[in-house]
């Protein structure tokens, strides 16, 4: 499993709003994670677009998390960033075609997305936050 540094920095924000009060400006969370401020704001619109992170503007603006952190998975986080967990070429693992000698990696591949589903819906961004 490859996860994208968008993944990962989009997970760290989402840690850093639910460990905040109330709207937090992105150069703080930036600041706080070391993240870059312009990267960081295109994966902040892409989790707005997600419905996992609510924003604000103005003086008193910045952003939040949508819902609270308990119900907010990390797979969430990485389908919003990245789109569905374990693609084989493009593709979700029960629509790959092989010949009968290759349906045993055919299978391996949908356990494996099973694996990643039940660790990564199964651990929210609450479980993460300190």
């Amino acid at each position: 499993m490859r996860l994208s540094a968008r993944v990962d920095y989009a997970v760290r924000a989402c840690v850093v709003l639910a460990g905040s009060e109330g709207w937090t400006k992105a150069d703080e969370v930036a600041e706080r994670q070391a993240i870059p401020a312009q990267f960081l704001d295109t994966i902040l619109r892409d989790l707005r677009r997600g419905a996992l992170v609510d924003s604000r503007r103005g003086q008193d603006g910045g952003h939040r998390l949508a819902r609270p952190a308990a119900e907010i998975s990390v797979a969430e986080v990485i389908r919003a960033i990245d789109g569905p967990l374990a693609l084989v070429r493009g593709l979700r693992p029960e629509n790959l075609t092989y010949p009968d000698s290759g349906a045993a990696v055919q299978q391996l591949w949908l356990r494996l997305r099973a694996a990643e589903r039940e660790v990564l819906d199964g651990t929210s961004i609450a479980d993460l936050a300190p």
